[in-house]
């Protein structure tokens, strides 16, 4: 689920393998999986049949697991081109695969996109994802996303949408931090917490933040409407939007 090398390495290590350790670190991940859970089974009310989901950054299930949680009816392509984290999705969600409702591809984001065809998956799902990538990156991404759904189908993300009151966003990402040192400092994993803050400084920096009104207008200029920023929480929130 990246466009470098750098972002592959990070969570081919210590990071991908313990990456469990990002409930501990910041629980409102695990919150947005499961915001983005409830909102693909929000739109499946809406359209009782079979749906076509794509995942972006699969990683090891945890997002994946809230949209099976939620609906029965739907068939999944897990998108993750780092095979440390999707072999730990292999075994946890291997019911699934096994059923024939999850799919999983190596490719990095943008490269499952384009081997897509116009106008087929009625949703796109993603937590704690798109802001990895770097922004000519997520553009294209974006772009890519908004040809491959249906008319009528939605984007749907739960990821880091930086504050764009920048004073008030370096709070909240100095209160993080802070949480970072006593989790990691309690478990003496030092080895984590320089790798979690070396991530997190790579967020937060100018070519990969995802700032609030920016990543809307990007929708917009896309093509998509009914946009919007619901559940924020910190530096997190809930955005969605319909291909019209």
């Amino acid at each position: 689920m990246t466009d470098s090398a750098n972002y592959e390495a990070m969570f081919s290590g210590a990071m991908g393998k313990e990456y469990q350790m990002l409930a501990l670190i910041c629980p409102l991940a695990a919150k947005m999986s499961q915001l983005v859970g409830s909102a693909v089974a929000a739109y499946s009310q809406q359209f009782p049949k079979k749906l076509r989901i794509v995942e972006l950054g699969g990683g090891t299930g945890i997002t994946t697991a809230a949209i099976f949680a939620e609906t029965t009816n739907s068939v999944i392509i897990s998108v993750d081109n780092e095979p440390t984290m999707q072999e730990q999705a292999r075994r946890n969600l291997q019911p699934y695969h096994e059923a024939g409702q999850l799919i999983f591809s190596g490719d990095d984001a943008l490269s499952a996109l384009e081997k897509m065809p116009d106008n087929s998956i009625d949703v796109i799902a993603s937590a704690y994802t798109l802001h990895n990538f770097l922004a000519p990156y997520r553009a294209q991404v974006m772009v890519e996303i908004f040809r491959v759904l249906k008319s009528g189908g939605q984007f749907i993300n739960g990821d880091r949408y930086a504050l764009d009151a920048i004073s008030a966003h370096t709070l909240l990402v100095q209160k993080e931090i802070a949480g970072y040192f006593k989790v990691f400092i309690a478990q003496n994993r030092l080895d984590l917490l320089e790798q979690w803050l070396t991530h997190l400084f790579a967020d937060e920096s100018e070519n990969h933040i995802m700032r609030e009104s920016v990543a809307l207008a990007q929708l917009s200029q896309v093509g998509f409407v009914d946009i919007n920023l619901t559940q924020r929480e910190e530096v997190n929130a809930l955005v969605t939007a319909i291909k019209p």
